[in-house]
């Protein structure tokens, strides 16, 4: 006899298979009853737990998204803020310059400031933002503002006569409105 074999415990994963005479794994008859009603309970049983598995995981899943894009959402705001204000910040660079100059002569002050209005003028083209409400153009109440009005025979009715403040827009949207004196 070898002595290695008796000394040998078997671990459930090496144990063999017992099955029944029928054929059938023991634990396979245990699970089965007599009673189809228990059968079909323990199924139900088991097919709302997969169900509830399967929808706990999806709610995860959904929150994990929830989440992340709230957070690709954050980043992106604050990176289309900084590159805008990076446009901005030589134009407040000249504005300060301007500023800081105490005997200037008003020539040179009006070309700094002209220029100026030039760079911010382009930063806001490169935007896409335009801006609008000259006097002569028809009012358009979804574009301009009327606080006062004149008689004024030499402009027709619902003519603009004077911009008190131009209005601007990003591309089809109305940033501001265009604050006007308008002909009756």
């Amino acid at each position: 006899m070898d002595e290695t074999k008796e000394n040998e415990t078997v671990t459930p994963e090496e144990e063999p298979e017992k099955t029944a005479p029928d054929g059938e794994h023991e634990e396979e008859k245990e699970k089965k009853s007599d009673d189809p009603m228990q059968d079909a309970l323990a199924k139900l049983q088991d097919e709302l737990k997969e169900a509830k598995d399967t929808y706990l995981r999806m709610l995860a899943e959904y929150d994990n998204f929830r989440r992340r894009t709230a957070k690709e959402k954050q980043s992106v705001w604050s990176d289309a803020v900084a590159e805008t204000l990076k446009g901005i910040l030589p134009i407040a660079d000249n504005l300060e310059r301007a500023a800081s100059v105490a005997d200037a002569d008003a020539e040179k002050v009006q070309a700094g400031l002209q220029m100026t209005l030039t760079a911010l003028t382009e930063f806001l083209t490169k935007q896409g933002i335009t801006a609008f409400g000259e006097a002569g153009e028809t009012f358009d109440p979804n574009l301009h503002n009327a606080v006062m009005h004149i008689e004024d025979e030499t402009l027709g009715e619902g003519v603009i006569a004077e911009v008190f403040q131009r209005g601007y827009r990003l591309g089809e949207k109305v940033i501001r409105f265009a604050m006007v004196k308008v002909a009756n």
